[in-house]
C-alpha cells in the first residue's frame, strides 16, 4: 500500500464520519440538514458493507475511500486537504490495485464531475434519484 493510505479500524470510524460530514458540507449544498444527518447516521452501517481506506496526513484522517467490486462507492476529502493531491492518490491506488473502473456522482457536485473526468471517467448514464430516491441526479461515470 502507498505510504498515508491505509485500511481503518472500526475505533476510526468516528474521525472519518467527521472527515466525511466536513466533506459534504463544503461540496454538497444541495442536500438539507435533515438528510445530512440521516445518511451520517447510516455510516456506520455503510462502512461496513465497503472495502475502506483512508489517507493519513499529518496525524490526521484526510481523506476516505470506500469501494464495492469495481467501484468506487465513495470518496470524500476534508476541505483543508482539498487540491493536495490526496484524493487523486487514492483514486489512482483504487485503478491500479484494485481494479477500479466506476463511480457514481452527484451531478450537482460539479467539482466531483469535474475531477473525475479529470481523472479519465466519462458519463455513461443518468439517473434522476440517488440511491435512496431523493431528487438528487447521479451521473454513473466508467474509465475509457
Amino acid at each position: 500500500m502507498q505510504p498515508g493510505i491505509c485500511i481503518p479500524s472500526k475505533a476510526e470510524y468516528p474521525e472519518m464520519i467527521e472527515v466525511w460530514e466536513a466533506s459534504v458540507r463544503a461540496t454538497h449544498h444541495f442536500l438539507d440538514e435533515v438528510y445530512i444527518q440521516h445518511i451520517k447516521s447510516l455510516l456506520p452501517e455503510i462502512f461496513g458493507m465497503l472495502d475502506l481506506y483512508y489517507f493519513r496526513h499529518d496525524g490526521e484522517i484526510a481523506a476516505i475511500m470506500g469501494l464495492s467490486e469495481n467501484k468506487i462507492e465513495m470518496l470524500f476529502v476534508d476541505p483543508q486537504a482539498r487540491g493536495t493531491g490526496i484524493g487523486k492518490q487514492l483514486v489512482l491506488y483504487a485503478i491500479q490495485n484494485k481494479n477500479v473502473q466506476k463511480v457514481d456522482v452527484n451531478e450537482q457536485n460539479e467539482q466531483a464531475v469535474g475531477f473525475y473526468r479529470h481523472m479519465g471517467f466519462h458519463v455513461t448514464g443518468r439517473t434522476e434519484t440517488d440511491s435512496l430516491g431523493k431528487p438528487h441526479p447521479i451521473l454513473e461515470m466508467e474509465l475509457q
